[in-house]
């Protein structure tokens, strides 16, 4: 399987879709094993619009041996060498007749182990036990975001809208989309295939109208190391894939 097409796709547009990296029986034991997850604690959101686990592989780390198939894994030799790590894992579940929904932004934040004092390290957060940072614009360009669809999604179902070529802006503000202008592209993914992004691509995504799940598994990829006393917080060597 080449991932060739994908990678100029992602360069240029900041998103790009692949085929099926995942078969019907492979989906059916991944989400055996999120159902059998105990669902308490911090790092698991659920409200009427979202389900969510963060810190994925912290606390469901029998999903990596269900991830890290011989298909995610040539996609990933792809785009890093030897020299990369997973550095957020994060589960959501969009109900049926969710309404939930997230206007146009970008990925700006990374989990890290402490807050420091590092002057290009801005915009701190602490949120539901753990801190978030905006990096140098360097390691957001070098993220490789990859979503893995456990369910057929399509714009009916909060599919992602993206506005292609935005990425290479570096950050900027929502406001800057003049959608009378640009023209969103909307990521249809069939079940078992992936869509992958540049963080600083902005994108949204709509209320579920079509009463049909959308379970997407995100997986941000990164070969940076952080500046002492920095660390990333849920840091993932995947070198034993290889």
């Amino acid at each position: 399987m080449k991932f060739s097409q994908n990678k100029l796709e992602l360069e240029s547009n900041g998103f790009s879709i692949t085929g099926s990296l995942y078969s019907k029986n492979e989906i059916t034991q991944i989400l055996n094993c999120l159902e059998k997850t105990n669902k308490s604690g911090d790092s698991f959101l659920k409200t009427k619009d979202l389900f969510a686990i963060r810190k994925l592989f912290i606390n469901v780390p029998e999903i990596a041996d269900l991830l890290f198939n011989d298909s995610l894994r040539t996609l990933l030799a792809q785009f890093f060498k030897d020299d990369y790590f997973l550095t957020k894992a994060i589960y959501f579940d969009k109900p049926s007749e969710s309404n939930w929904f997230v206007t146009y932004h970008q990925d700006l934040s990374i989990s890290v182990n402490k807050k420091a004092a590092l002057s290009a390290y801005k915009n701190w957060t602490f949120k539901k036990g753990q801190y978030g940072v905006q990096p140098p614009l360097k390691i957001l360009q070098d993220t490789l975001t990859v979503r893995i669809h456990l369910d057929d999604t399509d714009e009916n179902n909060g599919a992602l809208k993206v506005i292609p070529g935005s990425h290479l802006r570096g950050v900027t503000r929502k406001e800057t989309i003049d959608l009378k202008i640009e023209t969103a592209s909307i990521c249809e993914v069939k079940k078992g295939a992936v869509m992958l992004m540049k963080p600083l691509t902005m994108h949204a995504s709509s209320r579920t109208t079509n009463n049909m799940k959308r379970r997407v598994i995100h997986l941000e990829f990164n070969q940076h190391c952080l500046p002492q006393p920095l660390e990333w917080l849920e840091k993932y060597e995947v070198k034993s894939y290889q």
